[in-house]
């Protein structure tokens, strides 16, 4: 178990204040207001009557990815497709700082929701639009799902080894990297608004080119060489030694010697000094050439020793190794104890729930755990009475179905 942190009763950080109108699904603008939220702004997470998709990603029927990115927001249960709903969204962004959408593009247009009009009725709205290709281009109209950008933009092309498949990420990475770009475009957009006063406007966020964008220099690097990045596994075509290494107990160290002067310690701490002057060895690019030779010098070495060995040898000689952990070595370690990089909040169905703490720490002004996520429509009558509806005004929207509460569920 890692340290329990208890919510605290009020929203606290640096973007306590800005209020967004989260329209958007699934895991990238989740992510997006999620990082928001834990930083202090209050999020009203708009949600259609059967609720976020995301809720129905359950493991041991527990909404475990829900509980994870949407601590920190509100619920309002509301069915976009009935006309009704449009003259509460509007009265709602007309007292917002950011909206976060993740419609295809066009359909916002479609509710008669348009940019135009909503920076009309609120002009230092920031409304931020997710999508998989982009609000222009000839892909614009596609469907946009993470798995799809993750092949296009090359990152699958480039992931796993020679002589297998491509690999697409084990995680929401195209979500996660484009949710967080957002936020940091909403900080930009809102800070103009700070200094312009009051001039909104539209950020596109799709997923396609945040995931290019980390893969760093590939296309000058294509342009130079005429080559396409191969699949090379855990090595590296930058510098050699730097792989995943078996133990003598069947763990594993990642190990990386990316200057002259570690991979020459390495060679000295294996017992090997002789390496440093092995013309196959003796500068990165040599060793780059010759990295099967390399590896298997270095494999043998590391596959006499356990991990516990290795990893205490390779420290006290100043190499720079790691271990490979799962989750079960990350709940034993001290470091993610000490730094309380994951911590339990309260959970109804769990008792607690251990989730990842808030990213980025700030020293003077930090975020806080103020709300745990919410169960579907949990906030729509405070939300509804905090944008001026009376409680004979809510009850008929209950009535209609056009709003949901958990108290009228039917």
């Amino acid at each position: 178990m890692f340290e329990r942190i208890e919510f605290s009763d009020t929203p606290s950080g640096p973007l306590k204040g800005v209020r967004i109108i989260d329209l958007s699904r699934l895991v990238a603008g989740n992510t997006l207001t999620m990082t928001l939220g834990d930083l202090g702004a209050d999020v009203i997470k708009v949600e259609p009557l059967a609720g976020d998709t995301l809720r129905e990603w359950r493991v041991a029927n527990v909404e475990t990815a829900w509980k994870t990115y949407s601590r920190n927001k509100r619920s309002l249960c509301l069915d976009l497709r009935h006309p009704d709903s449009r003259d509460i969204l509007l009265r709602l962004i007309a007292g917002a700082h950011v909206m976060v959408e993740s419609f295809r593009p066009g359909t916002l247009e479609s509710m008669d929701l348009s940019p135009e009009l909503l920076l009309a009725v609120n002009p230092a709205l920031v409304l931020a639009r997710i999508s998989g290709w982009g609000q222009t281009g000839p892909y614009a109209d596609r469907p946009g799902f993470g798995t799809l950008v993750e092949g296009m933009s090359g990152f699958a092309s480039m992931n796993g080894f020679a002589d297998r498949e491509p690999v697409l990420p084990p995680i929401y990475l195209g979500d996660m990297t484009a949710g967080l770009y957002g936020a940091i475009g909403i900080l930009a957009a809102l800070r103009h608004v700070e200094v312009t006063g009051g001039q909104g406007q539209v950020i596109d966020i799709p997923l396609l080119d945040p995931l290019f964008s980390i893969l760093g220099p590939q296309a000058a690097n294509y342009r130079l060489t005429g080559k396409v990045k191969p699949r090379t596994g855990s090595r590296s075509t930058n510098s050699a030694p730097r792989d995943v290494y078996r133990t003598a107990d069947g763990h594993w160290i990642c190990l990386s010697a990316s200057t002259q002067s570690m991979t020459e310690k390495l060679f000295g701490a294996i017992g090997r000094p002789e390496l440093t002057a092995d013309p196959r060895f003796a500068t990165n690019s040599l060793r780059l050439k010759n990295v099967e030779a390399l590896d298997e010098i270095v494999a043998g070495y590391i596959g006499s020793l356990t991990q516990k060995d290795c990893l205490e040898f390779f420290q006290q000689n100043g190499i720079t190794v790691g271990p490979v952990y799962d989750m079960a070595d990350i709940e034993q370690d001290a470091h993610f104890h000490a730094r309380q990089i994951i911590v339990e909040l309260p959970d109804e169905e769990m008792g607690t729930i251990p989730v990842h703490t808030i990213s980025p720490r700030l020293a003077k002004t930090p975020g806080a755990f103020h709300k745990a996520a919410p169960h579907l429509g949990e906030d729509s009558r405070n939300i509804l009475r905090e944008a001026g509806y009376n409680r004979s005004e809510i009850e008929a929207l209950e009535l209609n179905r056009i709003v949901k509460s958990p108290e009228r569920s039917d």
